[in-house]
C-alpha cells in the first residue's frame, strides 16, 4: 500500500480536498516529478500525431494521479498512469501486459532506463527526446543523478490538490459554447490547464519560451485565447498558485477589476495570479476559484472585445441538456 502500508492515504488527509502545500517544502519532489512527467508525456507525444495547441502531449486527472489516456502504438493501445496513493507508475496495454514501477526517491536517470527497459519487454518500444522542455539549465534524462527526490506525502497532497481544481474547471467549461480545451496537464510548464478561445486568428507569437521550438509556440498560440489554470510552485511564484492570461494581451487587461481582493496582476508573468492558499482558506473553495475564473476571463473577454453573447451560456447542471 505504499507508504502507509495499512492505509490508503495519511489519516490527517482523509477527506481534506484542499490540503496544505508548502512549496518550499516539496519543491525537490516537484522538480523531480516534473521530470518524470515529461518522460512519460514525451513517450504520448512520440506515439500521437499532432493535435492542435499540443493537446496530444497532455496528461489528465485520474482519480488516483494522472494518466496518459490510450497511446496508439502499431495495432496496440498504452496507457501509463501515476498513481499517487499506492506511489506506483503504472504501464497497461490492450494486449493483456501490466507493469508496476514504484514511484521512490530515485535519480531521473535510473526511473528513465527503468521505464524505457519495461516498455521494451511488453514489446512497446518508444524512443523519445531526452531533452527536458521550458526548464532552465537542462539535463539530459539518462545522465540525470541531480534530481532524485520523492516525499510520498506531498505527491499525495499534490494529487488531492489536481482532483479539486480539475472538478472545478470542468465546471467553469461548461459555461462557455465557443471552442475550449479539455481541462489537461501541461508536463512542459507543470500545470493543470483550460483554455477558451475567442474564434479569431492571433498576431504571430514571438516565441522565445526557454528549451521549447518556436514552432510549437506559435501553433499553440495561433488563434485569441483566455486561459487559467494551477501551478503547485515555480514558474515564477514561490508557492502554489492559480494563474490567468490572455493571449494577445490588450493594454487594458492588466487594469480590470478581478475577483476575490486576494488576486492581483503578476508584472512579470503578465497574467493574473491568486494564491492557492486564498482559495484553500476561504469559506467556499470552490466558489472562490469560480470567482476568480470568472472574472479574468470577463477581463480578457471585455478589453479584447470577444463575442460574449454568442460564446457565453449558462453553468451546466447534472443530467440536463443546455437550453437553446
Amino acid at each position: 500500500m505504499g507508504a502507509w502500508e495499512n492505509a490508503a492515504m495519511p489519516p490527517s488527509l482523509a477527506g481534506e480536498p484542499w490540503p496544505d502545500l508548502p512549496y518550499a517544502a516539496w519543491r525537490d519532489t516537484c522538480a523531480t516529478l516534473q521530470l518524470w512527467t515529461q518522460i512519460v508525456g514525451k513517450v504520448r507525444l512520440a506515439q500521437t500525431p499532432w493535435l492542435n495547441h499540443s493537446w496530444h502531449v497532455t496528461l489528465y486527472v485520474t482519480p488516483r494521479g494522472l494518466g496518459t489516456g490510450p497511446i496508439p502504438h502499431g495495432a496496440q493501445s498504452f496507457q501509463i498512469n501515476f498513481d499517487f496513493i499506492d506511489h506506483d507508475l503504472v504501464i497497461a496495454a490492450s494486449d493483456g501486459g501490466r507493469a508496476r514501477l514504484p514511484l521512490k526517491a530515485q535519480p531521473v536517470a535510473d526511473f528513465y532506463a527503468e521505464l524505457m527497459q519495461r516498455l521494451d519487454a511488453m514489446g512497446l518500444a518508444v524512443r523519445i527526446n531526452e531533452i527536458p522542455n521550458e526548464i532552465a539549465a537542462p539535463i539530459r534524462f539518462s545522465a540525470d543523478r541531480v534530481h532524485r527526490s520523492y516525499q510520498p506525502d506531498y505527491a499525495f497532497r499534490f494529487g488531492v490538490i489536481l482532483r479539486s481544481v480539475d472538478q472545478v474547471l470542468k465546471l467553469f467549461r461548461t459555461s462557455f459554447v465557443g471552442k475550449a480545451s479539455p481541462v489537461h496537464f501541461f508536463w512542459g510548464s507543470f500545470d493543470l490547464a483550460v483554455t477558451r478561445f475567442s474564434g479569431r486568428r492571433a498576431p504571430l507569437h514571438p516565441g522565445g519560451i526557454p528549451h521549447l521550438p518556436d514552432a510549437v509556440s506559435r501553433e499553440a498560440y495561433s488563434h485569441e485565447v483566455s486561459s487559467a489554470g494551477f501551478w503547485p510552485g515555480g514558474n515564477g511564484v514561490d508557492y502554489p498558485a492559480f494563474y490567468s492570461y490572455c493571449y494577445p494581451t490588450p493594454a487594458a487587461f492588466r487594469g480590470e477589476p478581478v475577483r476575490p481582493a486576494a488576486a492581483f496582476f503578476h508584472e512579470g508573468l503578465g497574467e493574473f495570479i491568486l494564491p492557492y492558499d486564498a482559495v484553500r482558506n476561504s469559506s467556499s473553495p470552490e466558489e472562490t476559484l469560480l470567482e476568480f475564473l470568472q472574472s479574468t476571463y470577463e477581463a480578457a473577454a471585455n478589453t479584447g472585445g470577444w463575442d460574449r453573447a454568442a460564446l457565453e451560456c449558462d453553468s451546466g447542471k447534472l443530467c440536463v441538456p443546455r437550453r437553446l
